[in-house]
C-alpha cells in the first residue's frame, strides 16, 4: 500500500456517520444500479466508466453522462491505486428525481486526500502530476463528502442536481 505524499492534506469535505454495508434505503430510492469491481482487474476502471454512461442513458439523464463518468472514472482510479491487491471496489447510483448520488466504496479506511502545492525548487509546483481528481470531482458535483463503513473502509458520495434538459 502507498504511503500518503508528505504534501497531502485530508479532503475538505465533511465526514458522515459511518456507512451500513449494504446501501441505505434500497426501496426508498427511486432507481438504482449497484456493481462489485476488483481493484487489481485490469478492466476495473474501464467497466466503472461504462456502467455510469450505460446507467445514465438508461435513466434518462444525458446531461449527467459527462461529469458523472470524469467523476466515477476519477474515484474507482483512486481506489485502484490505493486499494492494492484483490479488494472490492463497489460502485452505486441511486436517483430520486432532481437528485443523482454516485457512491464508490473500497477497503481503504483512510480518509480521502488532497495534494498540496508542494515547491518545485524556488516555484510553487501549482500543478502536480498526480492528485488532481479529487478537486475534479469537487468541481464536478454539488456535494461531495464521505463516511467510514461499518465493516472498515471508506465510502465517497456525490450529488448530481438534475433539472432536466440538456447538459448542466
Amino acid at each position: 500500500m502507498t504511503s500518503p505524499s508528505p504534501n497531502a492534506r485530508p479532503l475538505p469535505i465533511p465526514a458522515a456517520r459511518p456507512a451500513p454495508l449494504e446501501p441505505a434505503a434500497f426501496s426508498s430510492a427511486y432507481r438504482f444500479r449497484s456493481i462489485t469491481l476488483i481493484a487489481n482487474a485490469t478492466d476495473t476502471p474501464m467497466v466503472a466508466r461504462r456502467m455510469a454512461r450505460e446507467t445514465l442513458r438508461d435513466w434518462e439523464l444525458p446531461g449527467l453522462v459527462d461529469d458523472v463518468e470524469l467523476c466515477v472514472s476519477e474515484l474507482v482510479g483512486n481506489s485502484v491505486r490505493h486499494v492494492p491487491g484483490e479488494r472490492r471496489i463497489g460502485v452505486t447510483f441511486r436517483y430520486w428525481p432532481r437528485r443523482l448520488f454516485l457512491e464508490v466504496a473500497d477497503e481503504d479506511p483512510r480518509p480521502p486526500m488532497l495534494p498540496s502545492g508542494g515547491r518545485l525548487g524556488r516555484e510553487l509546483d501549482l500543478l502536480p502530476e498526480n492528485g488532481r481528481g479529487l478537486f475534479i470531482v469537487q468541481s464536478l458535483a454539488d456535494a461531495t463528502w464521505w463516511a467510514p463503513r461499518e465493516q472498515g473502509g471508506k465510502s465517497v458520495f456525490c450529488r448530481f442536481d438534475w433539472t432536466g434538459g440538456g447538459a448542466r
